[in-house]
């Protein structure tokens, strides 16, 4: 949290009143996981756990001998179950409350309270669960209507602190999920979908209304996809949020890309590049004209790789534009260009009218058609640096990509400077990962490894396997690190396109010229104790490494 969010809080406070943490969940600006362990240390409270939650039919036993409506519990977000050995116990965001706590104390005289925080996910869960056991599930038109009034306080919270949350766990992605009496809310972290929250179908059309709302999109609108976007600052991050929603069955699913304005960490050593890779790559980088291309799926990092190249680039004596759907991070000193397909502003158009505007470089968000592609190519021979992506398996496989597109093999062959693929393996929690012997079916890969690449491995091997811990989520990984493979474009390889080479030859040409694969490096990092040998052929695809013997040299 910053200053300028806690001076913004007080501002608030002193306008229209309220507990300044609520008011800061409110904002955005902490989430519940960083607010609620503080507050419970201050008041001596306890901060339920997951051992502590209550059984459903405790639960809704209390709320019947209450004689309270149910949704008052849902208002306050209160629970409330008694424990055969401790007594009443009452768990809350807020235990201070004065209205909740006299309240509770009218509906069961002289019985002694325990009163404990409790996250809203938590009583959100425990509610929905006391609903169920009693019966009272069903979704009713009134409260549907109801919940869809977007603007309401606990609806605005309950999504910033969504947002807040996302951010202080390091997700790149939030999905609200809906199924046929509940919704469900996961993090994409580190790569991988986790469990956050799941919800009441009570809530569901308001919280998609409030997300619709602030990314300016159609609330009434149900039948059709939408994209917006979200400029705002949470748990102390400024952030620019790409909104996705598609209709479903059981109603719209949402999935939140969340992009940090501020980018930190863009060196290529710290995206995981080695040093032979980083040297290939910057020298690529510095070439007065030609195409480098970077290829992966989505989401295994092409976008950072090329802004990392972009600030190495940026010196001010050159001009740099690019055009990119959608423009991700803004940099300083750069001409971004965002596209517009709906009014048929996409990347071939903007190509040839930035080619009057005087580039040194050009960056191109992903080649899609063969237009775009002939563009970058002509821009390429005629004497501007290009980078740009393509969706392919592997680094050499852009080649045949390009051809298949129906650029002419020559052009490729005369334009194309280097290719480089790409994939984002998981590292090791430093804190719970235990080591391990060198695993059994990689014993001759890593052999031929070392007699491949001497320098590369000449320190002790450190393999570590996951175990999993608080600080990782018990997932036993915690952030991610580049896989890469790199390819100069040589006479050979050149010759090989020209003739339009299968990808097959393509690869056994530049694996007996030196080149390392992604599995490779990958299994490089494993050595070091990086990652884990399970976490490389999970993301590169090959279940055993030696059913594909390395080519020796």
């Amino acid at each position: 949290m910053s200053s300028p969010d806690l001076d913004q809080a007080l501002n608030f406070q002193r306008q229209y009143g309220g507990r300044i943490g609520s008011i800061l969940v409110r904002l955005g600006a902490l989430s519940e996981d960083a607010l609620l362990p503080v507050l419970a240390y201050q008041t001596g409270l306890e901060l339920i756990s997951d051992a502590m939650l209550p059984d459903p039919s405790q639960l809704s036993d209390a709320i019947a001998l209450s004689n309270i409506p149910t949704d008052w519990f849902d208002e306050q977000g209160v629970v409330i179950w008694r424990d055969g050995e401790t007594g009443l116990h009452c768990a809350s965001r807020n235990p201070m409350n004065s209205y909740s706590q006299e309240t509770i104390a009218l509906a069961f005289p002289g019985d002694p309270v325990i009163w404990l925080y409790a996250r809203s996910r938590d009583t959100e869960r425990l509610l929905k669960a006391a609903r169920s056991e009693a019966g009272g599930d069903a979704e009713t038109s009134d409260v549907a209507l109801l919940r869809e009034l977007a603007e309401e306080a606990p609806v605005i919270e309950l999504v910033n602190n969504l947002m807040a949350e996302a951010t202080d766990q390091g997700a790149s992605d939030i999905h609200v999920e809906p199924d046929e009496h509940s919704f469900e809310v996961r993090f994409r972290i580190d790569g991988t979908l986790r469990a956050n929250a799941s919800l009441s179908k009570d809530r569901f059309d308001a919280v998609v209304s409030r997300i619709k709302l602030i990314a300016g999109l159609d609330i009434a609108e149900r039948r059709l996809p939408q994209d917006g976007r979200i400029t705002v600052r949470t748990s102390g991050t400024a952030m620019d949020i790409r909104v996705s929603v598609i209709p479903g069955v059981h109603g719209e699913s949402i999935v939140m890309r969340l992009l940090p304005k501020e980018r930190a960490n863009l060196e290529l050593s710290r995206l995981g590049m080695e040093a032979d890779h980083r040297a290939l790559f910057e020298r690529w980088v510095k070439e007065p004209h030609g195409i480098i291309l970077v290829t992966g799926p989505t989401g295994s990092g092409k976008s950072t790789t090329l802004y990392a190249a972009l600030d190495l680039a940026n010196d001010r004596a050159s001009k740099i534009i690019t055009v990119e759907d959608p423009v991700e991070y803004k940099m300083h000193g750069i001409l971004q260009i965002q596209t517009h397909g709906e009014i048929g502003y996409d990347f071939a158009r903007a190509l040839r009218a930035i080619l009057r505007h005087d580039p040194d470089i050009i960056m191109i968000g992903e080649i899609r058609d063969v237009e775009t592609a002939e563009i970058a190519i002509q821009s390429a021979l005629t004497g501007h640096m290009v980078l740009s992506t393509l969706h392919t398996n592997d680094a050499l496989g852009a080649f045949n990509r390009l051809l298949d597109m129906g650029v002419e093999p020559f052009l490729v062959a005369s334009s194309v400077r280097g290719v480089q693929a790409q994939r984002l393996v998981r590292k090791l929690c430093v804190q719970c990962a235990r080591a391990e012997p060198v695993p059994a079916p990689i014993a001759s890969t890593v052999s031929s490894l070392q007699r491949r690449f001497p320098a590369l491995f000449a320190a002790p091997a450190s393999f570590r396997g996951p175990v999993g811990c608080v600080h990782c989520h018990q997932s036993g990984y915690q952030g991610r690190l580049g896989v890469y493979e790199l390819y100069e474009v040589d006479a050979g390889i050149q010759e090989l396109v020209m003739r339009r080479a299968s990808s097959g030859e393509l690869i056994e040409f530049a694996s007996r010229s030196g080149m390392r694969t992604m599995r490779e490096d990958g299994l490089l990092k494993a050595w070091r104790g990086e990652t884990s040998v399970d976490e490389v052929l999970r993301v590169t695809g090959l279940a055993h490494p030696d059913a594909d013997e390395a080519v020796e040299t």
